[in-house]
């Protein structure tokens, strides 16, 4: 299966994109966990067989597993021509701005590593100690520790859901909030514009170069014309409208509403999709601090200039929201951690909202949120539980950890 074709947040999943952790977690380190976006430290063991467990789900229910490291091996592989570029954007976009440096280190990377090995180092970065006698480079290099990182880690890129959206055959390829993960969206670029199964066949309604930041965790598709963006920690509002003026100056994008939801700027909701998510045609998880008043900005395009865009904002509840812009007459809406708000808070930490669903009625999930779980089975919902001590750490669920690449029309 080819190209890029989301719709909906429960149609059958067909293809999804994961990265499977790697030696990345291993240079994450306590002093630097609030710079690296981590509250712990995840044991890569146990965080792979998790990860490993977690794809075997998806298989075993009929979707396609690819992953970001191959795909991007791919590119490399068939076009040799592109690994001097990519690794000096790499390089210039991990803060080593001098040329001497540049040089030394892709030296050293094509001289010691080719193929996947290579694509897996960019993504773990380079420590002091590896390239050996630098020391004369600067007064910088005088001092710093060997085990300095020289290029960071990028420690959250097993989050696919976040450098880029699928949204209809097209994609959102973002600039990420914090700049710790700014350079996740450059394995994308060069994947939908070199790897033989999205070349010439995926339209960007945003790219990483705009200056407002945006990421895939606050972006759901409701219906094939409707799409919800939180306003949030990691997404702003003009990011969200640089995404609308991207969607609707495309004739053959089926996007015609976006719904801008106003969402608490905190560590606990930084995505929309750690409030709520779809679980079925009618239903959705949510967090209970969302429940009650709400305020969503309905974002249309203009009626002679698309781009020239109508804001209106809207003041009612979720429920009501979810039932007018998705057509049903019912939503029900099953809070984390039912009526229990000590459960709910916990669960809500360890993303029990966070599911991603891959039919309708059935979804994947942490086992850790056992709660949560019993209430969705309550409520007919075939709940498929995947090992969570790991990789939760990283504060990011089933749907954080997973891109839809395809799912059924």
């Amino acid at each position: 299966m080819k190209g890029i074709c989301v719709r909906s947040e429960i149609k059958p999943l067909k293809k999804v994109l994961l990265h499977r952790p790697g030696r990345e977690l291993l240079n994450l380190v306590p002093d630097r966990l609030p710079e690296l976006l981590f509250d712990d430290i995840p044991f890569l063991k146990v965080a792979q067989q998790e990860h490993d467990a977690f794809a075997q789900i998806l298989r075993d229910n009929g979707t396609e597993v690819v992953y970001l490291e191959d795909l991007m091996t791919d590119v490399l592989k068939l076009h040799p021509e592109l690994v001097k570029p990519f690794l000096y954007q790499w390089l210039t976009e991990g803060n080593i701005k001098t040329r001497r440096w540049q040089d030394k280190l892709y030296d050293y990377l094509t001289q010691n590593f080719e193929g996947k090995a290579l694509v897996e180092k960019t993504m773990e970065g380079i420590t002091m100690r590896e390239m050996g006698d630098v020391r004369a480079y600067s007064l910088q290099d005088m001092i710093a520790p060997p085990d300095d990182m020289v290029v960071d880690a990028m420690p959250n890129l097993y989050f696919t859901r976040d450098p880029f959206a699928s949204v209809g055959t097209g994609v959102f390829l973002h600039k990420m909030r914090f700049p710790t993960r700014c350079r996740e969206t450059l394995y994308a670029d060069y994947i939908f514009n070199y790897h033989p199964d999205f070349e010439g066949l995926v339209t960007r309604y945003y790219d990483r170069t705009n200056h407002a930041n945006i990421e895939g965790g606050d972006v759901l598709n409701l219906t094939e014309d409707t799409l919800a963006i939180g306003i949030s920690q990691r997404t702003s509002p003009d990011g969200i409208e640089a995404a609308a003026r991207g969607l609707f100056l495309d004739p053959n994008a089926k996007i015609r509403t976006v719904l801008a939801f106003d969402i608490p700027d905190c560590r606990a909701f930084m995505h929309l999709d750690t409030v709520f998510t779809q679980i079925d045609v009618d239903k959705y998880t949510i967090h209970p601090a969302i429940i009650g008043p709400l305020t969503v900005y309905e974002i249309t395009p203009g009626a002679d200039d698309p781009a020239d865009l109508r804001i209106k904002r809207i003041d009612s509840d979720l429920e009501h929201i979810l039932e007018k812009y998705t057509h049903q007459d019912k939503v029900e809406l099953i809070p984390c951690g039912g009526d229990d708000m000590i459960a709910a808070a916990r669960e809500q930490w360890n993303d029990g909202s966070n599911t991603l669903c891959i039919a309708p009625g059935k979804i994947v999930v942490y086992q850790r949120n056992d709660v949560t779980n019993a209430i969705l089975r309550d409520k007919g919902i075939t709940v498929l539980e995947m090992p969570s001590a790991e990789l939760s750490r990283g504060r990011g669920g089933p749907r954080c950890m997973s891109m839809p690449l395809i799912r059924a029309e």
